[in-house]
């Protein structure tokens, strides 16, 4: 099978180098090949390093488009719709295309986009941790899941979660409907409760002496926002073609119970043990790095697409709304 990743980030390099071990045939398209060497190194929680060599690297979707059985996006909600648009003239008819993030607008998108011949898949959460360590060369696989929950529009999805496992040695779960991974109470709300707990009184001359860390100093007031934000979110997955129980609630999803308990168990988690809050330095201090993923994808294109949807379905969300306008406001005024 030949596979063609999308994308040169975190996950980018992991998937790639991951199933380039597996023996898959696997080419990249990324917008700098010069910069990658032709084999990856991954290293895993278990201490062992996968090395897998790239079949094919180009910034061209002309040059590896056409020979791929199976697309991968691992973008950004901002590179999703103009990669979209620049694959189309090469796609093979049947061809399914899919995103490892859904929950930033891939399926709104490539519905527009895309042919109505096209298999459309996306993850509900991404089936890795992942960090790079030195772009193009190596990168840390740092956790698994163990199950896999995905969306199929357009195909036949038994197939497509069939493959999908082999891929990636994990069962898959095949959801109902492209809103049980579209919508996610993972990173858009997961994301923003912390940056909003942290940073809502934060202003141009406010500095801080150390870069914090995301998880382990995560506190009980982001917890009861987050579960504050959970109860808002359901209430619009009440109205939606939506099955029962397909979406975990953040309490079930982390084996908790209430703000404190959720605390707890963001704190255990391994993989997220030394992950950064997203800051830069200025000087001898920190501040918030509002050019940050966190901020960037997760308010325009995650947050976003809940908060126009519990609009539009005309559902009370003070919490959403709160935590929305700020990071609006903070990415309006310092990008």
């Amino acid at each position: 099978m030949n596979i063609c990743i999308c994308g040169g980030g975190n996950l980018g390099h992991v998937i790639t180098g991951y199933l380039a071990n597996k023996g898959y045939e696997v080419s990249l398209l990324t917008r700098h090949p010069e910069q990658w060497d032709k084999t990856l190194h991954i290293t895993t929680p278990e201490g062992k390093t996968l090395e897998g060599t790239i079949s094919r690297l180009s910034a061209n979707p002309a040059e590896l488009i056409p020979q791929a059985d199976l697309i991968l996006l691992c973008l950004p909600g901002y590179g999703i719709a103009d990669t979209l648009q620049a694959i189309l003239p090469y796609l093979p008819p049947h061809t399914a295309v899919g995103s490892v993030v859904s929950s930033t607008g891939f399926f709104f998108e490539a519905m527009g986009i895309l042919p109505e011949t096209t298999p459309l898949y996306g993850f509900q959460r991404v089936p890795f941790i992942a960090r790079v360590e030195d772009y193009g060369k190596s990168a840390h696989l740092l956790g698994y899941k163990s199950s896999l929950s995905i969306a199929v529009e357009r195909g036949e999805g038994l197939s497509l979660a069939e493959t999908l496992g082999k891929m990636f040695d994990t069962p898959v779960h095949l959801l109902a409907s492209h809103y049980e991974v579209s919508l996610t109470n993972s990173n858009p709300l997961l994301h923003t409760s912390r940056l909003y707990d942290m940073w809502h009184d934060w202003h141009e001359g406010v500095t801080y002496p150390i870069q914090s860390q995301f998880y382990s100093d995560w506190t009980d007031e982001a917890s009861q926002l987050l579960i504050d934000m959970d109860k808002e979110f359901f209430l619009l997955l009440d109205i939606l073609p939506v099955t029962p129980g397909a979406i975990p609630t953040v309490l079930d999803y982390y084996e908790s119970t209430n703000a404190a308990t959720l605390t707890q168990k963001l704190h255990s988690i391994e993989a997220f043990k030394g992950i950064l809050s997203p800051m830069k330095k200025i000087g001898n201090a920190f501040v918030p790095d509002f050019q940050s993923r966190y901020f960037t994808e997760d308010f325009p294109y995650g947050l976003a697409i809940i908060h126009r949807l519990m609009h539009e379905h005309h559902i009370h969300c003070p919490y959403i709304n709160k935590v929305y306008e700020w990071g609006k406001t903070m990415l309006t005024i310092n990008t």
